[in-house]
């Protein structure tokens, strides 16, 4: 395949790029930070987003959507990354819009896709339960009681589940199966704490005590080996790709310091330990870069494993996030350590994102796994 962006996708990324430096910069977050936004992130940029038709990329145009894919969705969310954006893409049009893509009915797709396009409803999905990522370990069940199906158990490090209109829950059924349900917010039995994480992105921790459920509201085809599965790998190279933002922009500002900064009345640029440090970062992040928009050719076009092309994008992306945003704080020196230096932002949300769906040890297990070993 070719790495290379066509003539569209690189209209979308600039235009993604400008609109996002001049509606979401970094200051953006920091605010609502401050503010201790109940949402957190801000309703105004969303809704522009929306009419700009990012929440319709990956929808089938039968539905609402533009049906542009998944390439041009980690196009956005790369740009997003670049400015730590607090938005519902990763939430609504990367793990919302994909489990309903893959698990739901045709009339479930009919009636839910259309409001994500349009921006009237926002999603969660849940599926950790403990403090690592284990998608094999759910105790969350769906079980008949008195006539009735009811939802009992809890989920963690759910991300916008404060925040969205309708949850998208991964449980275990009545015969041991896995399935996927999706419940409104508000209902009778459902307790959501609001977490805040380093990166000061919206999280949180739910409880379900016999919250009531529909046939209606369980997915049609939630197989654990197949569909969940790639809910999950398709979410992991969405994340891998917004962290790839965030550790290119956390690069070249990096960069941009060492040129500016003088030390002993000369660049710090001309230091060739210095020099060599970044040649490092710039080809590790060109590693990184290939192996993501492999892996977004691989969902859209099915040309190879998508299970091996996800963990191979999160793993190395995870590992080269560590070491990029690790190397731009100690550039930095002091300052790089204050909440009056952006830099320090870049290192907290790649810490969140680099846990999220699978850290660097559980992928190269998985990795591991995949090819026998």
């Amino acid at each position: 395949m070719s790495y290379l962006l066509n003539e569209e996708q690189n209209m979308l990324k600039n235009s993604a790029r400008e609109f996002l430096k001049s509606n979401a910069p970094v200051g953006q977050l920091r605010k609502l930070r401050d503010s201790n936004d109940v949402r957190g992130y801000d309703t105004d940029t969303w809704q522009k987003m929306v009419e700009m038709g990012w929440t319709t990329l990956c929808i089938p145009e039968q539905y609402g959507g533009m049906g542009f894919g998944y390439m041009g969705l980690g196009i956005i969310l790369e740009e997003s990354g670049r400015t730590l954006t607090s938005s519902p893409l990763i939430s609504t049009s990367l793990l919302g819009t994909t489990a309903i893509l893959e698990a739901g009915t045709d009339s479930q797709k009919a009636e839910y896709l259309p409001k994500i396009a349009a921006g009237e409803i926002t999603t969660a999905f849940a599926i950790d339960e403990n403090i690592r990522h284990n998608p094999t370990e759910i105790a969350t069940t769906i079980q008949s009681q008195n006539g009735n199906l009811v939802l009992n158990g809890e989920k963690t490090f759910v991300i916008d589940a404060s925040s969205a209109d309708k949850l998208i829950v991964v449980c275990i059924s009545n015969d041991s199966e896995y399935c996927i349900v999706i419940v409104d917010t508000n209902r009778k039995g459902l307790k959501i704490k609001r977490d805040i994480l380093m990166d000061s992105r919206n999280y949180g921790s739910i409880k379900f005590k016999n919250v009531s459920i529909s046939t209606q509201e369980i997915l049609g085809n939630a197989d654990h080996g197949n569909t969940i599965e790639r809910i999950l790998d398709i979410g992991r190279i969405g994340i891998s790709a917004e962290l790839y933002g965030t550790a290119i922009e956390a690069f070249e500002r990096c960069v941009n310091y060492l040129k500016e900064r003088k030390q002993f009345g000369v660049e710090l640029a001309t230091f060739q330990a210095l020099q060599h440090r970044s040649a490092e970062m710039y080809c590790q992040l060109e590693m990184c870069k290939s192996a993501i928009l492999n892996a977004l050719s691989v969902i859209d076009n099915g040309v190879s494993d998508l299970r091996m092309t996800a963990s191979i994008a999160k793993a190395k992306m995870n590992q080269v996030a560590e070491l990029v945003t690790n190397e731009a704080v100690q550039f930095y020196g002091g300052i790089g350590m204050t909440d009056e230096e952006e830099i320090g932002f870049f290192l907290k949300r790649a810490r969140v994102d680099m846990a999220s769906l699978g850290d660097y040890n559980y992928h190269l297990d998985r990795f591991a796994r995949l090819n026998a070993y």
